[in-house]
């Protein structure tokens, strides 16, 4: 395996450009436009399917599944088996993303249900998500983490081991861990992306992108959170320099996710691998 670094990592963000994969996302109504926006300033192809009479069809033309489990129903849930199980008999990769877990029984047992359906490539969430997903007591508030990443890292650990998934921890400190004891550390970022709805979620969808071109979901799961981590960063000084809010950022970030360049994101990247 080819050491990660930031050329290997702009490769896979020039092979999104030019592939524009399709990424099939059934995911969360709070979300849905900017995910779809973030998807589409990438370079990749959105498509938001969750009548679960459509989903195993839209998978056999998309190139990535992302699920995000954030307005649950459970319509959408079966929806969302449907699709997983669509998936896994196409060897599509899979990107699942557990939007409170542990918040609520009825979120604990959608997770379970997907999970016992099969395992995802990349399973991404915040500390308090994975925490959970671990089977470790976490405290969430909503859909937010009371956790810091670097809590979880022994969890997603020995989950990457047991689901054989790449498993992602959001925070202050991006870690990404394959199940072969790879460990990523990306510290770029900006705390005003906490203050934007849909920049996690997003991250998920980018990762679905990533993956789409990149056959090693570490190295595709590193790449995508490298690139907006990066863009998350240029685009909150930027808002910032000229006066604004995070309002603002909203659309600073998709900018930058369209406009980022090689120069800028190898000058400003904060990568650390292990393994």
């Amino acid at each position: 395996m080819s050491a990660l670094t930031a050329e290997s990592l702009w490769a896979d963000v020039l092979a999104v450009r030019e592939q524009r994969p399709l990424v099939h996302n059934i995911t969360n109504l709070v979300v849905m436009n900017y995910t779809a926006n973030a998807l589409l300033a990438l370079g990749a192809s959105p498509v938001m399917a969750h009548a679960r009479e459509e989903v195993a069809d839209m998978v056999a033309l998309a190139q990535a599944l992302v699920l995000n489990i954030g307005t649950l129903s459970p319509d959408w849930v079966d929806a969302m088996g449907v699709a997983l199980a669509a998936a896994r008999r196409r060897g599509l990769p899979v990107v699942l993303d557990p939007v409170g877990a542990g918040a609520t029984p009825y979120r604990n047992r959608a997770i379970a249900q997907l999970l016992g359906i099969g395992s995802p490539a990349v399973l991404r969430g915040n500390a308090s998500e994975i925490l959970s997903v671990a089977g470790v007591d976490a405290t969430t508030r909503g859909v937010d983490s009371a956790a810091a990443a670097d809590d979880a890292v022994a969890a997603a650990r020995q989950l990457a081991a047991r689901l054989g998934a790449v498993v992602c921890v959001s925070g202050a400190t991006d870690h990404v861990i394959a199940p072969d004891g790879r460990h990523a550390r990306l510290c770029n970022g900006h705390v005003w992306m906490t203050r934007v709805t849909g920049v996690g979620c997003a991250a998920s969808s980018l990762i679905g992108a990533f993956c789409a071109v990149q056959p090693d979901a570490f190295a595709a799961t590193t790449a995508a959170m490298a690139y907006l981590g990066v863009a998350g960063e240029v685009a909150a000084q930027r808002v910032q320099a000229a006066g604004g809010g995070v309002g603002q950022l909203q659309i600073a970030l998709l900018d930058t996710l369209q406009l980022l360049d090689a120069a800028t994101f190898g000058s400003r990247l904060r990568l650390a691998v292990d393994g």
